[in-house]
């Protein structure tokens, strides 16, 4: 049976113990989106089709094998591309059934366009693949013209707004199908603004009857060299992304942790090991031992998830944002400088939500680089993201970013401990502030203007 509490993109505990790996081994894509661009051989870039190498079906099974000597936690073996991994069934389904029968304590994941899922039910349930990520895009073949331009299918090119009918038909079909054989299905939207930004509630509503469990909304990424590029059109803002993504959670579960990862992305969400992962370990895998250690983060999740539900209960009113810096393991760990991510949660008295992943340029890579007068623009872009919060939670912060950070109205708060402690320490800080600041009307400064 599929278990999501151990699965990090399935489980918005889970991301911070257990780890993904993703093994590129389906090179060929069957159709063309306006914002993709399939790259290979590359490190620089971090995005959904971006891989450094394509493997064989031996060489990935090889590969999990080795890293889950270093890498314990590892719960998850999925292919995600860096094509569709339906457009490469052989590989695909060759990786599939190597790990199946050689390393059956693993869930495997799946992530396609679904344009050929009706085709392989039969196949993801023979092989044990628990969990599928189907990417809708629109319900709405109109849209579907705007965002895919061809899809080819049993040796037939489509355009316009026949090849999205095509591809929204067999989207839909699929879900159907493997939803109905226990398959758990999460479906993956790009967020297009200007497209179907006010259309994806009409998604939630399509893909949730069709059995999928799990919307996850994704801003979109301006691929470099593809057509939306070279169009000049541009990224959502975060306030629009959090008003799409608000609008579908009111019907179904909405995804808020996604990275939107490499087709090669190895280790915790947020904190990839990449090509680290490449060398063999010396010694050999013990599924016991790492059986111990998932035991042991089991009982990490449980207790943490219940202890915020015994505090969600209190319910008091009054939230903020805050902004935490992490790479994983559910704490606060990283410097203000050397982050570049940070998790946004909205706190309402003890009741504590992801609300999204911000990603930032690291301005400070070393103590020798960390006081350069051109990381000054970095700061800003920095302080422009976190501009809705009002804490920044960091493991250390320099004096600099600090006092940048208060002319902005954000509180800098250099800790080190459990994300939900430190949360709900911070709840308690403004909460104390406010009922000694408030005027009689009830305006109540935020911690940040009461420094």
């Amino acid at each position: 049976m599929p278990n999501e509490s151990r699965h990090p993109c399935y489980d918005e505990m889970a991301h911070h113990y257990f780890a993904r790996m993703h093994v590129a081994v389906a090179p060929k894509c069957n159709i063309n989106c306006n914002y993709c661009n399939i790259k290979y051989d590359c490190v620089s870039e971090s995005r959904p089709g971006v891989v450094s190498k394509v493997l064989t079906p031996q060489e990935a099974y090889d590969k999990v094998r080795s890293t889950l000597v270093s890498l314990p936690q590892l719960t998850v073996v999925g292919i995600a591309g860096p094509g569709d991994p339906l457009a490469n069934p052989r590989e695909t389904f060759e990786t599939f059934r190597l790990l199946s029968e050689g390393l059956p304590e693993l869930q495997l994941c799946l992530s396609t366009n679904g344009l050929k899922l009706p085709d392989y039910t039969e196949e993801i349930v023979r092989y044990g693949i628990s969990h599928v990520t189907v990417t809708v895009n629109t319900v709405d073949p109109d849209i579907g013209a705007e965002v895919y331009r061809a899809v080819s299918f049993r040796g037939k090119a489509y355009r316009g707004r026949e090849a999205a009918e095509l591809l929204l038909q067999n989207q839909l079909e699929g879900i159907r199908k493997i939803a109905e054989q226990g398959v758990k299905v999460k479906v993956n939207s790009v967020l297009i603004p200007g497209v179907n930004d006010g259309h994806l509630i009409k998604v939630t509503e399509a893909v949730k009857e069709a059995g999928a469990f799990s919307h996850n909304i994704m801003p979109l990424i301006i691929s470099p060299g593809s057509l939306y590029e070279k169009e000049g059109r541009t990224e959502p803002a975060t306030s629009l992304t959090l008003e799409v993504q608000a609008r579908s959670e009111a019907l179904m579960p909405v995804m808020r942790h996604c990275r939107q990862c490499r087709a090669d992305a190895v280790g915790m969400i947020g904190n990839d090991i990449g090509l680290q992962a490449e060398a063999a370990p010396a010694r050999e895998y013990d599924p016991v031992a790492r059986e111990e250690v998932l035991l042991r983060l089991d009982r990490t999740v449980s207790e943490r998830k219940q202890r915020l539900t015994n505090s969600g209960a209190e319910g008091e009113r009054g939230s903020m944002r805050i902004a935490v810096a992490t790479r994983g393991g559910g704490q606060v760990n990283v410097h203000f400088g050397h982050a570049r991510e940070f998790l946004v949660y909205e706190v309402s008295g003890q009741e504590q939500k992801l609300l999204g992943v911000r990603r930032i340029q690291a301005y400070c890579n070393g103590k020798s680089d960390c006081g350069d007068a051109d990381k000054a623009s970095i700061l800003e872009e920095t302080v422009s993201l976190l501009q809705d919060c009002s804490i920044v939670l960091c493991a250390a912060i320099g004096p600099g970013p600090s006092e940048r950070l208060a002319r902005a109205g954000l509180t800098a708060l250099a800790r080190k401990g459990e994300i939900s402690v430190l949360l709900e320490q911070c709840a308690k800080y403004q909460r104390y502030f406010a009922s000694i600041s408030c005027s009689p009307q009830g305006a109540c400064p935020s911690p940040a203007q009461q420094r």
